[in-house]
């Protein structure tokens, strides 16, 4: 399968040194080139992308409301927003998966990191690493906001084995991870992972995570 990849950053010698990181990649194509949130939003839908390389300052509607407006449409239910920032900015970062993106990256990301970020997220994961959920959503999460924040008490809905999980996952363990502290299976911790966003709403992982120090689950952790 082909991922249709929209690049979306104001500035054209950024976006032409991300095309030429992925063109020679035989799954992945670039459909099209945005230049503010709001043509992000509009080709994200008339070119049935796939992946969206969403830079977070941009020009007319910046990068953390194209997200949001792609998350929210019913018609870019299968879109996935994939970040891109400095990490001098992480407060907006945070906002953005707030917003529904699936995951981040930096500008200096080596070639190879940004194809697997792009296949990953495509395929439907979340790209945070535990490295990086400790340092942005621990930061930002715990801390008094200017936005309100949704009470999520479908938690209550979980059972206790889907609470568990969901509590390893925000702690950023992969399903394998989870399988083996858990003493069950991959097959069986996806299963739990998929009901729980189900129950949830939420689009992927990183909506997991959100969810989980919005709703309280656990209580973030410094260090």
């Amino acid at each position: 399968m082909t991922i249709h990849l929209l690049l979306a950053d104001d500035q054209p010698l950024i976006r032409a040194g991300f095309r030429m990181f992925v063109d020679p990649e035989p799954d992945v194509e670039v459909v099209g080139e945005a230049s503010s949130g709001a043509e992000a939003v509009e080709l994200a839908r008339a070119l049935n992308a796939d992946v969206v390389l969403m830079d977070l300052r941009m020009p007319e509607m910046d990068g953390i409301e194209a997200t949001r407006r792609i998350a929210n449409a019913d018609d870019l239910d299968d879109v996935r927003v994939l970040v891109l920032t400095t990490f001098d900015d992480d407060e907006n970062v945070v906002r953005a998966l707030r917003a529904g993106a699936s995951g981040f990256l930096g500008k200096h990301v080596q070639p190879a990191e940004l194809v697997h970020a792009i296949r990953v997220v495509a395929a439907g994961e979340a790209l945070l690493s535990p490295a990086a959920t400790k340092s942005l959503i621990t930061r930002f999460l715990d801390q008094p906001t200017s936005e309100a924040l949704p009470d999520h008490p479908e938690l209550e809905k979980l059972t206790a084995r889907e609470q568990e999980v969901l509590t390893l996952v925000a702690y950023g363990l992969t399903n394998d991870e989870i399988a083996d502290r858990l003493y069950v299976s991959p097959f069986t911790v996806r299963s739990h992972v998929a009901r729980s966003m189900t129950k949830l709403g939420a689009r992927d992982r990183a909506q997991l995570v959100v969810i989980a120090y919005q709703g309280g689950l656990i209580a973030p952790w410094h260090g």
